[in-house]
């Protein structure tokens, strides 16, 4: 069941999306996502979580098979081009990651890039593709969560009830969120202080 509340606040965001993010964010963080993606197997199933006007596409390697889902119809109506250009067989669906429609133990990987800031309940966002992924199957992601250091700490947890609202929360514990999900964390990186990261995960 789709959750239509945060459906529609993505369809009213997918509007002013590229414009908003493809020269700022999107171009900083480029080879980072890129570096995450390339961990993409030929021969895998792969799932990609939070699609949205397709950005994240260029960043993919060719010739794979990947499913990708997004909570939002507008939003993949502004990724069809992109969709139709990636080099490989790339299938978007709209879906919520509360309620995947795939059977369990479906996927060998999955994907996110700055999805689990704005996922409602991320606990059971995480517990959901926990059970769609095979066992010893793969989480990569590449979160912005809240910091441990004050005072960003403080401004971040001040900050998020506004944000959430039009985007996402500013202070989520991703990683933590990882463990206590079922997955056995792999990696953590930190590409800009502790807020920016990337984390590897497997499905125990």
């Amino acid at each position: 069941m789709i959750d239509s509340k945060t459906q529609n606040k993505w369809n009213r965001f997918s509007f002013g999306y590229d414009l908003m993010m493809a020269k700022g964010a999107e171009r900083r963080w480029m080879p980072t996502k890129r570096n995450v993606f390339s961990k993409m197997e030929k021969d895998k199933k792969i799932l990609f979580m939070a699609l949205g006007t397709g950005l994240d596409i260029e960043l993919f390697p060719p010739n794979l098979e990947i499913t990708a889902i997004d909570i939002s119809p507008k939003m993949l109506e502004h990724a069809e081009d992109r969709i139709a250009a990636y080099e490989g067989n790339l299938k978007a669906l709209i879906m919520d990651v509360h309620d995947l429609e795939f059977e369990d133990n479906s996927f060998d990987q999955v994907f996110t890039a700055c999805t689990f800031c704005s996922v409602p309940d991320p606990i059971n966002g995480l517990k959901s593709l926990r059970r769609i992924l095979k066992p010893g199957g793969e989480l990569h992601m590449f979160e912005h969560m809240g910091s441990i250091h004050f005072p960003m700490n403080v401004m971040m947890k001040a900050m998020s009830p506004l944000s959430s609202l039009i985007g996402p929360a500013m202070d989520r514990d991703t990683v933590g969120n990882v463990k206590k999900s079922g997955f056995k964390i792999v990696r953590v990186e930190n590409i800009y202080m502790d807020v920016v990261r990337t984390i590897s995960a497997i499905a125990e």
